[in-house]
């Protein structure tokens, strides 16, 4: 059947923008023709902003843009932009900050209104469509809005700049801190204090009896805990360690984690990981595998090992395009109800499994009530032991046993409509999972992750570079929108863990390239910190800096972790003292919101603890790289070669013998050793 209403949007490439392609809404995508209709019309602009896997997207969606009675107001009154947030997410970060200064929160759908020259003077999330949840309706909204620009212009946009001016001011907020002293990095103790600091003010947001940080809703926050695993491993910490090994396993086990299917939810709505808000996302499962394999690096238990598998098989199995790339998420809706495709009746269970079912019911907590609406979300919270006496198996015959039950319902869980997969591949989303494959390659020995994380390092290569240009999407063939510091930083960070697991320095010089691009196209006026955007792009009303933590790493972080790395492969002090200039600033406000900057404190305890440089060196060099990978050491560099190359850290390592181990600290080198329980004694010397 045709549709009744077709837009703008139709041929756009984002899944997003191409669901409301049918709406009556005249939604245009952000562009310099949309833009120059709103100066030309006199009109405000209204921004809509969400993406693919957005439940409360959809729900605005079917209740107001899919209205005609509301689309004609729109139409009239407005330009109408749609945004993948996604596909733009310096549009979404300028905007939404804009909305929480506003209104004092923030969240998607994100809607926000605009002077046609791009600047907010108003801005929401969800609006219902009629008075609801102390919000006015979404109809009361644009005429207000509409009567207000008719009458009140001029002073709209003297607030709108003010606006502007403010978020602007916001990039020197951390700048303009006093400057802090370093002196921790020639005095250990002081470093130490600071790193333990940092651990208890974490620890004082855990919730020690479910894990994690606060109360619901819950974020994995892989960043803290992997903060915990370091730092509780240098300071032989068990508190950090116990708190990082108890929220892993409550992920692990609770309804955020796909039980059957594999793979992890956004969020939990629950303090318990029980109800998730059912999406996923590729960046939370690649940042999900990087903590598992530094869990099961430092503790070597076997129940990490086997998450690492099912994840990967879930992202190999439903995420992965048939160019190499990975999509961005997979919707929490099918059949237009949250988690329907996730959920089981006992009934259901029964029908499928027969006599089997009391086992597997009694494993994840089945019970004829439900525990979320009427139905069961799989989770494991019964105590196996009872499980294992009850039914007379051993702990091997019990998951052996579970593991052919979960395929049996993921077979027929593949019958049901599938909720839709958002099939644009992102560069910065994949540049993780390039370094989560490479983490699990080094933490598990296992082929296939080295063979899949060179894999999409070729494909990144490939698609997302052309001549000298950097693109930040890529689908269906075409690549567009140039690159952010986030693509970039977190590529760089994914080419120098994959250099370490295969022992190619190629990656090294893919890296500092790719560096080069970053410090002359991102940096600030004053050489500290970075921008989000490319100086080349210039449909901006204003460049942010992006510090913070938030579900992914802030990029200026992760490029202060590059740039110590780089210092030391390079020996090139300019990017060490780089390097510090951007954590002098940060040191103070680390310390007091460590869960909000949990990379730089990861970076912080780089400069208080030393850094192994480990250089293995010989013909047969690959040998002992492998049987070096798997040791938990949580600060290193290290490079492995058969001969001196053309870079510094190589420089006079003797290459005639077999193999080599040199074990060096600020450049300067202990005598080498030739076998692994020599160099275990040169670590332990070193490590607390």
């Amino acid at each position: 059947m045709q549709p009744a209403y077709t837009n703008h949007l139709i041929n756009e490439t984002s899944l997003y923008l191409r669901q409301h392609a049918h709406n009556p809404v005249e939604w245009h995508a952000w562009n310099e023709e949309s833009l120059a209709k709103a100066k030309e019309q006199g009109k405000p602009i209204l921004v809509s902003i969400g993406y693919a896997a957005c439940h409360w997207c959809h729900v605005m969606e079917r209740e107001s843009f899919e209205d005609k009675a509301t689309a004609d107001i729109m139409n009239e009154y407005f330009i109408n932009i749609k945004i993948d947030r996604e596909e733009r997410p310096d549009l979404d970060h300028i905007y939404m900050e804009a909305v929480q200064l506003i209104s004092g929160s923030g969240g998607w759908p994100l809607n926000v209104f605009l002077t046609p020259d791009g600047k907010p003077f108003y801005g929401g999330t969800y609006f219902p469509p009629e008075r609801n949840f102390n919000r006015m309706s979404w109809k009361e909204v644009l005429h207000s809005i509409h009567y207000n620009w008719q009458t009140n212009r001029k002073e709209i946009e003297v607030q709108a700049q003010q606006l502007i001016d403010h978020i602007s001011k916001g990039n020197n907020l951390i700048s303009d801190q006093p400057t802090a002293t370093l002196n921790f990095i020639e005095e250990p103790k002081e470093g130490e204090e600071i790193c333990k600091e940092i651990g208890e003010n974490i620890l004082k947001q855990a919730d020690k009896i479910e894990g994690g940080f606060g109360k619901a809703p819950k974020f994995p926050q892989t960043f803290s805990l992997q903060y915990l695993l370091r730092y509780g491993y240098l300071a032989n910490n068990e508190e950090a360690i116990t708190h990082a090994e108890l929220s892993i396993q409550k992920m692990m086990y609770g309804g955020i984690n796909d039980q059957i299917g594999g793979g992890l939810c956004r969020y939990s709505t629950d303090a318990k990981w029980l109800v998730p808000h059912f999406e996923k996302m590729l960046y939370d499962n690649a940042l999900w595998l990087q903590l598992l394999a530094e869990a099961y690096q430092q503790t070597k238990k076997e129940i990490y090992a086997e998450q690492i598998k099912k994840t990967f098989s879930f992202l190999q199995r439903e995420m992965k395009d048939l160019d190499g790339g990975y999509y961005a998420a997979i919707d929490a809706d099918s059949e237009g109800v949250e988690g329907k495709f996730y959920v089981w009746s006992l009934q259901e269970i029964e029908n499928i499994l027969g006599e089997d079912a009391a086992l597997f019911c009694s494993y994840y907590s089945v019970t004829a009530e439900g525990n979320w609406e009427g139905h069961n979300i799989l989770e494991v919270i019964t105590d196996l032991n009872k499980v294992k006496g009850n039914f007379r198996l051993s702990e091997k015959e019990l998951e052996a046993k579970i593991e052919i039950l979960n395929e049996k319902l993921l077979n027929e869980r593949a019958k049901r409509i599938r909720p839709a997969t958002d099939e644009k591949i992102l560069l910065s989303w994949n540049a993780l999972l390039l370094k989560a494959y490479a983490n699990c390659y080094a933490a598990l020995g296992i082929e296939i992750f080295k063979t899949e994380a060179i894999a999409l390092a070729s494909f990144l290569k490939e698609k997302f570079k052309k001549k000298d240009e950097y693109f930040h999407t890529y689908t269906k063939g075409i690549s567009k929108y140039p690159a952010f510091l986030d693509d970039l930083a977190y590529w760089i960070d994914g080419l120098i863990a994959l250099q370490e697991i295969t022992g190619d320095i190629k990656y090294l010089f893919e890296a500092k390239e790719l560096t080069k691009v970053v410090l002359k196209e991102f940096s600030l006026e004053d050489q500290s910190y970075f921008y989000f955007t490319s100086e080349k792009q210039k449909d901006l009303v204003v460049r942010k800096v992006e510090l913070y933590d938030s579900a992914t790493a802030s990029p200026n972080a992760i490029m202060l972790h590059n740039l110590l790395y780089l210092s030391i492969i390079f020996e090139d002090d300019k990017y060490y003292q780089r390097a510090i200039k951007m954590v002098k600033a940060v040191k103070e406000i680390v310390k007091k919101y460590p869960n909000s900057f949990a990379v730089w404190a990861a970076a912080i305890a780089k400069l208080a603890y030393p850094v192994h440089e480990i250089v293995i060196a010989g013909k047969y060099f690959s040998e002992m790289l492998n049987e070096i990978l798997p040791i938990f050491i949580p600060h290193k560099v290290l490079i492995s070669n058969s001969s001196a190359e053309n870079l510094p850290i190589l420089i006079d390592k003797d290459f005639s013998s077999d193999t080599k181990l040199y074990v060096c600290y600020n450049r300067t080198c202990k005598a080498p050793v030739n076998t692994l329980e020599d160099f275990a004694t040169l670590i332990k010397k070193k490590v607390i």
